[in-house]
Order: C-alpha cells, then sequence, then structure tokens
C-alpha cells in the first residue's frame, strides 16, 4: 500500500531536484492534471520533472522508502486515462518532458538513441535530416512523447508495413520500482537470458518501470509515396481490396485506412479548409498509400490495381493524390476525425481489434446489437483495416441529452461492444492500452489465465504497488 507523502519528504524532493524539477504550484500543474478527452481530472501532491536518467532513479529510489506513489507522464495525449493522477491528492506527477534529448543516431545501423521526452514530430524531423525516418505516426504526432508511446506500445497509421512500437523498439533504458536503472539499450538481435524486459516494458504503461530512454529502429526516408482516396460499397469490399494490394505490391502497400462517409462528413462540416477528394458522397472510403523508392513505379502500380478493381466493381471512384500536397489533403482528413467527433457531442470511444477477415462482421454486426439494446444509438467505426484495428465510436441517440444519456447507459454499451470483441477472438485495446478507463470491464471480461498473469507480473516487480497504480490491473 503506498502512503501519503509528508512535508519533510517532499522537502526531500524539492532539494534533489531544484526548482527546475520540483514544483507545487497549481497553475503550473493545472495542464497536466486533466486527461487529454477531459474524462479524468486529479490531483497531485507535486509534479516532479527529472532532467537525467539518473534523477529519476534518485526520486524513485526515494519514493520506493517512502512507499509514495508515481504516476509516469509524457505528453499528456493518451486516451484511457492512464497518465492521470487519482482525486486523492497523494499521488506524485512524474513528468519526462524535460529528457527531451535525441542521444544519437547511427545512419549506418539504422538506429537513434532517443529520451523519454523528445516530442514525435521533433524526432521526425531529427531522423528525416540525417536521410532516415521513423516509421510511426499518429494525430498526435505534436504532443506524444517516445517514452509514452513505448510504455503504451502505440499503435498508428504505419503498422501494416512496420508494426506496431514494440516491433520498432530495439532497447529500452528504464528505472525500475526500486530505484535501480535497468540499461538495457543495447540493440542485441538475439539475447536469450530469460524473459525479454525490453518487451515486458513497451505497453506496460508505467507499471512496471518508467522508461527513460529507447534504442529506435529507423528505416530509410521514403523518396517516394503514392496516395489514394477510393469509395467503395463496404467493409467487405474494401478487405477484398486490401487483399489484391497485399497479393499485387507486398512491402510497399504502408497505409490502409477504411472512413465511413459520416466521418467524414463530419469532418467537412468542423474543420476549416478541408474538402471532400471525390464530389459525389459514397458510403465508405479507403485512403490507401505506398511507399517506396520509384516515385513513378509505386504511381504505376497503384494506379494499375485501382483500375482493375473499378472495371471489376470492386470499388466505385478514386481520386489518386497528384503531389505530396493532396496526400497530405487526403491524410488530414483522415488524421481530424476524432477532433470532428468532439465537436460533434459526447460519444463512447472504443479502441477494438479483430482478426481481420472478421472486422467486417464486427462492423456490420454490431451496431444492429448496440440498437436493438439501445434503440437510437449510433455507431461509427473508422481506422486501420490493414492491421485489424478500428476506432468504434457510439453516439447517443439524436435528441437526447447526450451527456445524461452516456452517465446512464454508457457503462452496459461499451460491456456489449467489448463483448462481441472477445467473443471474435478480439482485443479490447488495440493501441491506447487500458489505463483506469478500461481497468475494471478488462478485470471483468478478460481470460482468468491472462490476469492472473499480469497481477503477478505486478506482484513481483512492484510489490508496494508504488507506480501508477489503478491504472491496468484491477
Amino acid at each position: 500500500m503506498t502512503r501519503a507523502p509528508t512535508q519533510v519528504f517532499l522537502d526531500r524532493l524539492a532539494a534533489e531536484l531544484g526548482p527546475k524539477g520540483y514544483t507545487t504550484d497549481a497553475d503550473t500543474m493545472a495542464p497536466w492534471l486533466t486527461d487529454w478527452r477531459g474524462k479524468y481530472t486529479g490531483h497531485a501532491a507535486a509534479m516532479l520533472s527529472p532532467g537525467s536518467t539518473e534523477e529519476v532513479a534518485a526520486v524513485v529510489r526515494l519514493c520506493a522508502e517512502e512507499q509514495a506513489a508515481l504516476v509516469p507522464q509524457g505528453g499528456n495525449s493518451g486516451m484511457v486515462g492512464g497518465a492521470t493522477p487519482d482525486a486523492g491528492g497523494n499521488q506524485l506527477l512524474l513528468s519526462l518532458r524535460r529528457m527531451n534529448k535525441v542521444r544519437q543516431i547511427d545512419t549506418a545501423a539504422r538506429i537513434a538513441v532517443v529520451e523519454a521526452g523528445v516530442i514525435l514530430e521533433t524526432f521526425h524531423h531529427e531522423a528525416l535530416a540525417h536521410g532516415l525516418r521513423f516509421p510511426l505516426t499518429l494525430g498526435g504526432k505534436g504532443s506524444a512523447t517516445i517514452g509514452g508511446l513505448v510504455s503504451t506500445n502505440a499503435g498508428g497509421t504505419q503498422v501494416l508495413r512496420h508494426g506496431t512500437m514494440r516491433a520498432l523498439v530495439a532497447g529500452i533504458e528504464a528505472v525500475l520500482p526500486d530505484g535501480r536503472i535497468f540499461d538495457g539499450l543495447a540493440p542485441l538481435k538475439k539475447d536469450n537470458r530469460g524473459y525479454d524486459l525490453r518487451h515486458l516494458l513497451c505497453g506496460a504503461e508505467g507499471t512496471l518501470g518508467i522508461v527513460t530512454a529507447a534504442s529506435l529502429h529507423l528505416v530509410p526516408a521514403a523518396a517516394a509515396r503514392s496516395t489514394a482516396w477510393i469509395a467503395i460499397d463496404s467493409p467487405d469490399r474494401a478487405l477484398l481490396l486490401l487483399r489484391q494490394l497485399d497479393a499485387s505490391i507486398g512491402r510497399e502497400l504502408e497505409g490502409f485506412e477504411i472512413i465511413p462517409h459520416a466521418c467524414l462528413d463530419a469532418v467537412l462540416r468542423h474543420i476549416p479548409q478541408t474538402r471532400a477528394p471525390i464530389a459525389a458522397p459514397h458510403p465508405w472510403y479507403v485512403l490507401a498509400e505506398l511507399a517506396g523508392d520509384d516515385d513513378q513505379m509505386l504511381a504505376d502500380a497503384l494506379e494499375r490495381e485501382l483500375s482493375t478493381a473499378l472495371d471489376a466493381g470492386l470499388i466505385r471512384d478514386v481520386v489518386i493524390a497528384k503531389n505530396d500536397r493532396e496526400s497530405g489533403d487526403f491524410w488530414r482528413l483522415r488524421d481530424s476525425i476524432s477532433e470532428a467527433e468532439r465537436a460533434e457531442g459526447p460519444a463512447l470511444q472504443h479502441d477494438v481489434s479483430v482478426p481481420i477477415d472478421l472486422m467486417p462482421t464486427f462492423i456490420a454486426d454490431n451496431p444492429a446489437r448496440l440498437t436493438a439494446a439501445f434503440p437510437g444509438a449510433r455507431a461509427l467505426s473508422f481506422g486501420h483495416l490493414g492491421d485489424g484495428n478500428v476506432h468504434h465510436h457510439v453516439q447517443p441517440p439524436v435528441g437526447v441529452d447526450g451527456a445524461a444519456w452516456l452517465a446512464e447507459h454508457g457503462a452496459a454499451v461499451s460491456r456489449l461492444v467489448y463483448a462481441h470483441v472477445i467473443a471474435l477472438g478480439g482485443s479490447i485495446s488495440a493501441e491506447h492500452g487500458i489505463g483506469q478507463m478500461k481497468r475494471d470491464v478488462l478485470a471483468e471480461l478478460d481470460s482468468p489465465a491472462r490476469l492472473a498473469a499480469l497481477r503477478g507480473i505486478k506482484a513481483g516487480l512492484d510489490p508496494a504497488g508504488i507506480f501508477n497504480p489503478g491504472k491496468l490491473i484491477a
């Protein structure tokens, strides 16, 4: 059990970190005490901002002695309340944002060593300056940090080709709950010393260790890309198109996103300077992108395959971007969906995955299940069809008090969605994590064997429960 920090203990932390690394000022802490979605607001006894791994280790050692709870935080752009302290005011918010150095980029090995507080978009620019690319991106790239991305095993729009964050992490440096530093930054291809702590810490949401740096795989900067906005009848047709492109084009297929017309319509109404790539409305759209070295080869391949699909009646219409600006415009439509939905009003967001072949079944069947149980409820699915992950958002019926409806029915709605996902062999969290938002649902619906293993690992590494209490494991 953790304990409330005493003033004497807080004074020790202040002396350890100095004025740059310690504050109790309410105005300074306020922006970091509410999660990105505005769903959770907590309080903290202090905000700690160490500037080095050694300072993190010193803080953790002190907290271990006092059994004081630490809540690690990066860019505060998480989707499940995983980096927000509780309302009690006794937890300490540990910000990694001062640790913002790219320590090394080895262009020959295509490996970068990056500290936890580096913002993803900043790292993108740094890699490109060396002729390389970090192949993970997402809508929150301007605020998400490397440490947070590692700790949540982030996904994004390039998983189809490059995998999630776990696949891109070659090594990790982290501070463990007793204050010892785990130096696992060496990018070893083979290492059979038992449990893989790198993979264990990646996706642990700060409950097992505080990630302070990571060695990350880079790829050559793509000299070319070819992007298409495709009108299509249904998710079933989208899956057939995915299989066709994957079989004929292969590794150059880097993105494959599915978008319903309702999502596009919301973006066009709420996001300035956006326009529909195809004038006539269609039920569904696919955003597909190839990336590689030869601009003409990519363009020819995409045009050939989409012409074949159009002639066969697999797709309804298509526009291929003529340049990078148009590609960017297409992706802006996709990346603005969450912002547009917030402008539409309250909704329940479900980040789920099922086997790719079953995703059209889930998209088609779940709305009917919802409306049968909750008349008037509206469901929208969009996202990464190429890797079996969609964001399944449920909106209240038209004409009701949305907040009140969600307060009354939200928990039951989510359980219905998640039970359907698990019945299809899927996961209730594809890329956002569990945090505090899904913790109780995980405990209720997931496999007893998985839950026992997770709890055993947590108890073994953090027996006092000082790292991110109340998150992930109930």
